[in-house]
């Protein structure tokens, strides 16, 4: 009986860890895509006279050190 609450135990704890790790790739994803429009905004606001270039630099450096963080996989 004790190898079975084991066995049972030991595929929650597996089950927890990989549903855990899920949703950080999804709010990994979640959050590249935010930079992703951002970016987006910024760019647009630029080309529009209502932004600047330093604005679409910041958000092109957020992205870029999401990307170094979580891979570009996080942009999906």
């Amino acid at each position: 009986m004790a190898g079975f609450l084991d066995k049972a135990k030991e595929q929650a704890q597996r089950g927890l860890s990989q549903g855990k790790e899920k949703v950080g790739e999804v709010q990994a994803q979640r959050a590249g895509q935010d930079l992703v429009r951002k970016l987006g905004a910024a760019y647009y606001a630029e080309q529009h006279g209502t932004g600047s270039a330093a604005n679409v630099q910041q958000a092109m450096a957020a992205l870029e050190q999401h990307i170094a963080q979580h891979g570009d996989g996080a942009l999906r």
